[in-house]
């Protein structure tokens, strides 16, 4: 008995000392993260500070180009091509700052941070998303197939009719995500249903599609976006 006590003992020792452990590296990760929404707050100011710059430097430039000789409208122009070259450095910089919503996921999420600060995590999340769109994309043409030749009851085409307005739904969420974290799609969506009766009153679903995004990973066939 007294053996196994001084086992517990040791034991308890050796969890007191990864447990120490474990506290010191709390408290520099709290440090850590203080340290980097400190940063993340300066380089936000300091890019909105800038931009507003540019954009005066802009218009006195555009100003001066009306009444400017040959040589010194060259030199606008040059000027002009370095702020549009600064501007997409920026665009680069925001992709992995917190930013405001926009008013979709204002209005569905709130004002929450829905950036994501790693390559890795962008792509994963993407990845994910891909994966969504297949997966679900398979199910709701088997759904179709189904309610249309097997299951003619109202009860199906209504859970049918259910998953499709849920996926959609879904969808521009994530996208909206996406686009959020610097996304770059070439193509709005632009997706429309349309309901008709048939026997029994049974609703089946033919969907049309007038401009849909696809991914350049994945063909998904009811979309067509470019994703970053």
């Amino acid at each position: 008995m007294l053996l196994q006590l001084e086992r517990y003992q040791r034991e308890w020792r050796e969890l007191e000392e990864e447990f120490q452990q474990l506290q010191e590296t709390d408290k520099v990760y709290r440090q850590k993260l203080e340290e980097l929404n400190n940063l993340q707050a300066s380089c936000s100011s300091s890019i909105r500070k800038q931009k507003r710059k540019l954009k005066d430097l802009k218009y006195s430039l555009q100003r001066c180009k009306h009444t400017s000789n040959p040589e010194e409208s060259d030199l606008i122009q040059q000027i002009n091509t370095q702020i549009k070259d600064r501007q997409n450095v920026f665009f680069d910089m925001e992709a992995y700052l917190p930013k405001r919503n926009g008013l979709y996921l204002n209005l569905v999420l709130g004002n929450v941070n829905v950036t994501l600060l790693s390559n890795q995590a962008k792509f994963a999340y993407k990845d994910e998303y891909e994966k969504f769109k297949l997966y679900l994309t398979i199910i709701l043409l088997l759904g179709a197939v189904a309610c249309r030749f097997i299951l003619h009851y109202r009860v199906t085409d209504e859970v049918f009719n259910f998953l499709l307005v849920w996926y959609y739904c879904t969808l521009t969420i994530r996208e909206s995500i996406l686009i959020s974290n610097g996304s770059r799609f070439m193509c709005s969506l632009s997706r429309s249903l349309e309901v008709s009766s048939i026997a029994n009153s049974s609703d089946i679903i033919s969907m049309k599609t007038a401009s849909v995004p696809q991914n350049i990973y994945f063909a998904a066939p009811t979309y067509s976006a470019k994703c970053y």
